[in-house]
């Protein structure tokens, strides 16, 4: 079932794509939820013009998350955790964390939802990446330096 995305859904889309997904998960999930509608011609074409109006808008806040994600790649963020003797976190480190750190130590503020751990869970000491997507094409990388309180 072709459905149009009218929030960005994780794993799956951004706003305005139109995407192909299962009949139960459009009927069960996407449409009851706000999360999308279904994809007939005429919404197609209401789709259309709203992209050709909202096109010089779009650069705009591309250009911005450009100049962001300049700023941001190559950042190291400190973190402090509570460890045991072996460098083991008691817990793990989230992006509830990581988004906090980037405003104290660096005065920029990221939502939560836009950051994502690149590997498994950060449960260890050490060096770590974490990806912030500020832009449907712009990512930025940056480097956690997780270290015991």
């Amino acid at each position: 079932m072709e459905v149009i995305l009218i929030k960005d859904v994780a794993k799956l889309g951004y706003k305005d794509d139109i995407v192909v997904v299962k009949n139960g998960y459009a009927n069960n999930y996407l449409i009851p939820q706000g999360y999308a509608i279904l994809a007939t011609p005429s919404m197609k074409k209401v789709r259309a013009e709203n992209l050709r109006q909202r096109a010089f808008k779009e650069e705009k806040l591309r250009k911005d998350a450009e100049e962001l994600a300049a700023k941001l790649n190559g950042l190291v963020v400190k973190i402090a955790a509570k460890a045991g003797t072996s460098g083991k976190i008691f817990g793990s480190v989230n992006n509830i964390q990581i988004a906090d750190a980037l405003k104290e130590q660096h005065s920029i503020e990221i939502d939560r939802k836009k950051i994502s751990i690149l590997g498994e869970a950060i449960k260890e000491i050490g060096q770590h990446k974490a990806q912030v997507d500020l832009h449907r094409d712009v990512k930025a990388e940056i480097t956690l330096d997780v270290y015991a309180e």
